[in-house]
Parts: structure tokens; C-alpha cells; sequence
């Protein structure tokens, strides 16, 4: 197996399951003639996530990473009427990006995104006694991930699912004596779900065109 085919496979089911969207198209290309990295989610995982927050019946959605607002506007076109997403960035330029992206989608009135560094802005978010989150996408900087996950914990009730992305970074995951920051950070992350009683957690791992990676998935039981 390699890459040209776990491609071409991600090719075909685009082409025969998710038609061209404008809208997202242009969200991509803004986000690279930003210089925004190509961290994205594939078409096929957000279309995931799509149908993950539909199924979920998600009325509030909290994204920890928001980058060109690709996955943004996946998450909040499965908003039910009065739904919102709060989506927090730490790149200027990538959160403009974003609100130009949402704007276009026509989404700007359900999504919030709010500029800083996210353990800042969640501690607000907690400070503010917000409703509790039904769905948390957390796709930003991996050393932070176990921080991310405890405050994500603080701003759930029982039922919330939280999605944790690019968590088996090329197989190094599963490297015990691996020294990278990245690696450290979501091997911690699994560390904190194993240990809480008030989750239960899976992951699995996936190809496709962004290559060899996987997610992460737990649910808030008390």
C-alpha cells in the first residue's frame, strides 16, 4: 500500500459521495495563499465530523484550533437553528482568514471565534460559566493536548463527545522512548483518558490523502 493509493481512494470517495462545494474549495485556496500550513482536515473527515455532529444532535460546538476555518464550516453547517460554535485560534492571520471563510459560508451569526492562546481563552470560557459543550474538535498545537483535554472536561456534561485529532502521528505514537514534544503531548493525552473514570475513549487509525494518521474519540459519563 502506499500513498498514490490511499489518495486515489480518498479520490473516489469525494467524487462519488461528496459533490464539489464552492465554498469550501475557496476556504482551502484562501488558507494557502495565506501560507496557512496544510493541516486541514481531508474532505472525507470532514464530511465525518459533519455527520458525527448531526448524529450527536449537537446544539454547541467547541473547536480548539480553528486554522482557515475549513472543519469550522463543516461543524457549524450541522447546527441545528440556534446552534453555535465557539472556535479558538492563536494565529492572527489564520483566525481572519477563518472569519472571511465562515463569512462567505454564510455562518458568521452561529460561530464565534476568539483570538489567543487556547488555554487563555478556555479558562475565559470557563470563567464565564458558558453552557456546557454537546461536541469538542481538538485540532491544534499536540504538546497542549492534555491541557486541552482538562479544560475540555471542564466545559462538558455527561453525553459530550470529544474528538482529538492527529493523534498516531506516522506510527510514533506507539514509541515509548520517542522525545518529541508532539508525541509526548498526545501519549499523555491517552495517559489522561485512560485514567478518568469519567470517560470512555477509543481511537483508530486512518489513510488517506493526508497519509497515515488517526483520531481519537472519548465520552463524557459523568
Amino acid at each position: 500500500m502506499t500513498q498514490t493509493i490511499w489518495t486515489a481512494v480518498d479520490t473516489y470517495f469525494c467524487d462519488a459521495l461528496i459533490p464539489f462545494d464552492p465554498v469550501l474549495s475557496d476556504a482551502l485556496r484562501d488558507s494557502d495563499a495565506a501560507g496557512l500550513p496544510q493541516h486541514n482536515v481531508s474532505p472525507t473527515q470532514g464530511k465525518f465530523l459533519h455527520l458525527l455532529a448531526k448524529l450527536k444532535g449537537a446544539q454547541r460546538i467547541l473547536e480548539i484550533g480553528t486554522l482557515g476555518g475549513y472543519s469550522t464550516i463543516w461543524l457549524a453547517r450541522a447546527l441545528p437553528v440556534g446552534g453555535s460554535l465557539v472556535s479558538l485560534e492563536a494565529n492572527p492571520t489564520a483566525a481572519a482568514v477563518a472569519k472571511a471563510n465562515i463569512a462567505r459560508a454564510g455562518l458568521a451569526h452561529v460561530v464565534d471565534i476568539r483570538l489567543g492562546k487556547a488555554v487563555d481563552s478556555l479558562a475565559m470560557l470557563t470563567q464565564q460559566r458558558v453552557a456546557p459543550f454537546d461536541l469538542i474538535f481538538i485540532d491544534a498545537d499536540k504538546p497542549n493536548n492534555p491541557s486541552y483535554l482538562e479544560w475540555s472536561l471542564k466545559l462538558s456534561r455527561p453525553g459530550t463527545v470529544i474528538i482529538g485529532d492527529n493523534v498516531v502521528r506516522n506510527g510514533a505514537v506507539a514509541d515509548a522512548a520517542s522525545n518529541d514534544p508532539c508525541v509526548l503531548g498526545v501519549r499523555r493525552f491517552f495517559d489522561l483518558m485512560a485514567e478518568n473514570p469519567r470517560l470512555s475513549a477509543t481511537a483508530i487509525q486512518t489513510v488517506g490523502s493526508k497519509g497515515y494518521d488517526g483520531f481519537s474519540m472519548a465520552v463524557v459519563l459523568a
